[in-house]
């Protein structure tokens, strides 16, 4: 083992001997978030006692014999020690189920994942603000565009771009995202020792370096990319994401996938919509038919998720208030918007009054209207 807080593992809850059984249990196929908790309760977190167990402790656990036999065979090619051994030569973190560090959102869904293999550090806004943008990997010039488009907007509203790192509409989002100075979370279906496609090895290694995104997996080092591996990824995408965008979709596709597990997340799921008789847009015209979000500017998900965020122009600061009408209405105005009757009856002002105040406030940068007669201040 090595030193008592490893860089691997800057959370430290647990020590590094029940970090590498957790670790060795990401490892073992059949035994998924369900099976690893039913083990966690039986055992009475000893972890390692779990790895341990005989076939009569494990069925007493609650692991029917196929199970119990898969994990068997299984556990006699995994060492736990070397598992750490082979974190502490990359540079990757692990977070577990048992850290304040584990992303919020995803925290809530079902089956999230025990153990998250990093590259990069979360922000704030990463656990907090963010979109998932997702689509079909041969996307057209309009596919393209419109991703293009809503990433922008979203990254001057300061929200975090999350996708697969797949071709086409996740990489437009990611390098969007970076070229507009904004962060982005690149979620793999396999370990983050390998990047896949191997055409995206380069913008992988951009969000890394540019130090705003993160490379994120559920897959310990050596899974390669194997197709059963993609509707887990996608499960994290959504299960990380306030939403999911869909710009461009076939009926049958990963992002169709994505959405779908947004929905059973209980995430909102937003689509643009697109010429009916294209094959690349049936999956999200048919979204948008069954319920999903149709959106045709950035303001239709930031105030459906309620989300105002101002992004001022730094060469045009807003001035300060010199009338005492402006004072009284900026101390009432908050981030979260209000609607004018409102501020007309707290302010104690006259309904006019408010109202050209409100648009000088506008105008001066002050304020700033975020639906039908809302406003939020901006300082």
């Amino acid at each position: 083992m090595h030193d008592k807080t490893a860089r691997y593992y800057p959370a430290n809850v647990l020590s590094l001997t029940e970090l590498s059984y957790w670790i060795a249990f990401s490892r073992v196929m059949g035994i998924g978030p369900v099976r690893f908790q039913m083990l966690l309760d039986f055992f009475q977190e000893d972890v390692a006692h779990a790895w341990q167990a005989s076939s009569k402790d494990l069925q007493a656990a609650g692991l029917d014999q196929g199970t119990i036999k898969n994990f068997i065979k299984q556990r006699a090619n995994i060492n736990p020690p070397y598992e750490l051994e082979r974190l502490h030569r990359l540079t990757i973190r692990v977070i577990t189920w048992k850290d304040a560090t584990y992303p919020p959102l995803l925290r809530k869904i079902d089956y999230a994942p025990p153990v998250l293999y990093t590259c990069g550090k979360f922000t704030e806004d990463d656990l907090h603000y963010t979109i998932g943008i997702v689509g079909t990997r041969k996307m057209s010039s309009y596919g393209h565009q419109v991703t293009e488009h809503f990433t922008k907007e979203l990254v001057k509203g300061k929200i975090t771009i999350v996708s697969g790192l797949a071709s086409g509409v996740d990489t437009v989002a990611h390098r969007t995202a970076l070229n507009q100075g904004g962060r982005t979370i690149a979620v793999l279906a396999c370990g983050l020792d390998t990047i896949y496609p191997r055409t995206n090895y380069q913008l992988a290694r951009d969000i890394l370096d540019s130090e705003r995104g993160i490379l994120l997996s559920a897959f310990p080092l050596g899974i390669r990319p194997e197709p059963g591996n993609f509707p887990a990824r996608n499960h994290i995408i959504s299960g990380l994401s306030l939403g999911i965008l869909v710009t461009e979709a076939p009926l049958k596709s990963g992002s169709i996938i994505t959405a779908n597990s947004a929905l059973a997340q209980g995430r909102e799921v937003y689509a643009v919509p697109n010429n009916i008789f294209s094959t690349n847009s049936e999956g999200t015209n048919k979204l948008i038919r069954d319920g999903a979000h149709p959106v045709l500017h950035v303001n239709d998900i930031l105030e459906n998720l309620n989300i105002h965020t101002v992004p001022l122009d730094e060469g045009t600061p807003a001035r300060n208030p010199t009338t005492e009408e402006e004072k009284i209405l900026l101390a009432l105005l908050t981030r979260e918007p209000q609607y004018i009757d409102e501020l007309i009856r707290l302010s104690k002002l006259d309904a006019p009054i408010v109202t050209s105040t409100l648009t000088i406030m506008e105008l001066d940068g002050m304020v700033k209207q975020v639906g039908s007669m809302q406003y939020i201040r901006t300082t």
